[in-house]
């Protein structure tokens, strides 16, 4: 067995803790917290579903997935921070080093592409990253949407707090941003966050 492949069978072993990184917004049917790797899967899915909506209709759809399948590989080694956290450069920090930790396993080649792609999801410039970061976005203010805002109101998060962390979404989707104001709108009629 070559050095390559004992790498690469290395970072695949690893990644499967991502399916111990439990998420702090519960699934869509309120049973459960997702884990990092249910989450990577659904926002792949909501990606193929919702590309018409995209700001833009040419979109390299492959690196919008691996942007989406990397992006959280990070967290095996920082841990998940809730959405809204005071310590953001705490974590920005830690997922910081936790990507080079995780990439670091993959031979050269493959660590420079998917610390790249991970870096790019970050950065938010290109209008893959931009459409990425609108579905990793979207998917959390759904469940709490449909589950009647069980986190937002746990963790006091207020329209203002939402509507202010998540205007990114109008920079790769304007009709998802559109729709992101509504359903925060409705949860602040029916009285459940102010």
């Amino acid at each position: 067995m070559n050095n390559r492949f004992k790498q690469q069978l290395e970072f695949i072993r690893e990644i499967d803790k991502i399916k111990d990184i439990i998420r702090k917004t519960p699934r869509f049917d309120l049973k459960t917290y997702e884990n990092d790797a249910e989450h990577s899967w659904h926002i792949c899915m909501m990606a193929l579903v919702l590309i018409e909506y995209s700001n833009r209709k040419d979109l390299d759809m492959l690196k919008v997935l691996k942007m989406l399948l990397v992006h959280d590989l990070c967290e095996i080694h920082a841990g998940d921070y809730i959405f809204y956290t005071e310590k953001q450069a705490e974590k920005e920090q830690k997922e910081h080093e936790g990507a080079e930790k995780i990439f670091g396993l993959l031979p050269e080649d493959q660590a420079k592409e998917f610390y790249c792609l991970w870096e790019e999801f970050e950065e938010r410039i290109t209008p893959e990253a931009k459409f990425a970061r609108v579905v990793d976005r979207l998917e959390p203010i759904m469940q709490n949407y449909y589950n009647d805002g069980k986190d937002w109101v746990k963790h006091k998060i207020t329209s203002e707090m939402i509507l202010e962390k998540n205007v990114i979404i109008k920079d790769g989707s304007e009709e998802l941003w559109a729709f992101v104001q509504s359903m925060v709108e409705e949860i602040v009629e029916r009285g459940i966050i102010k």
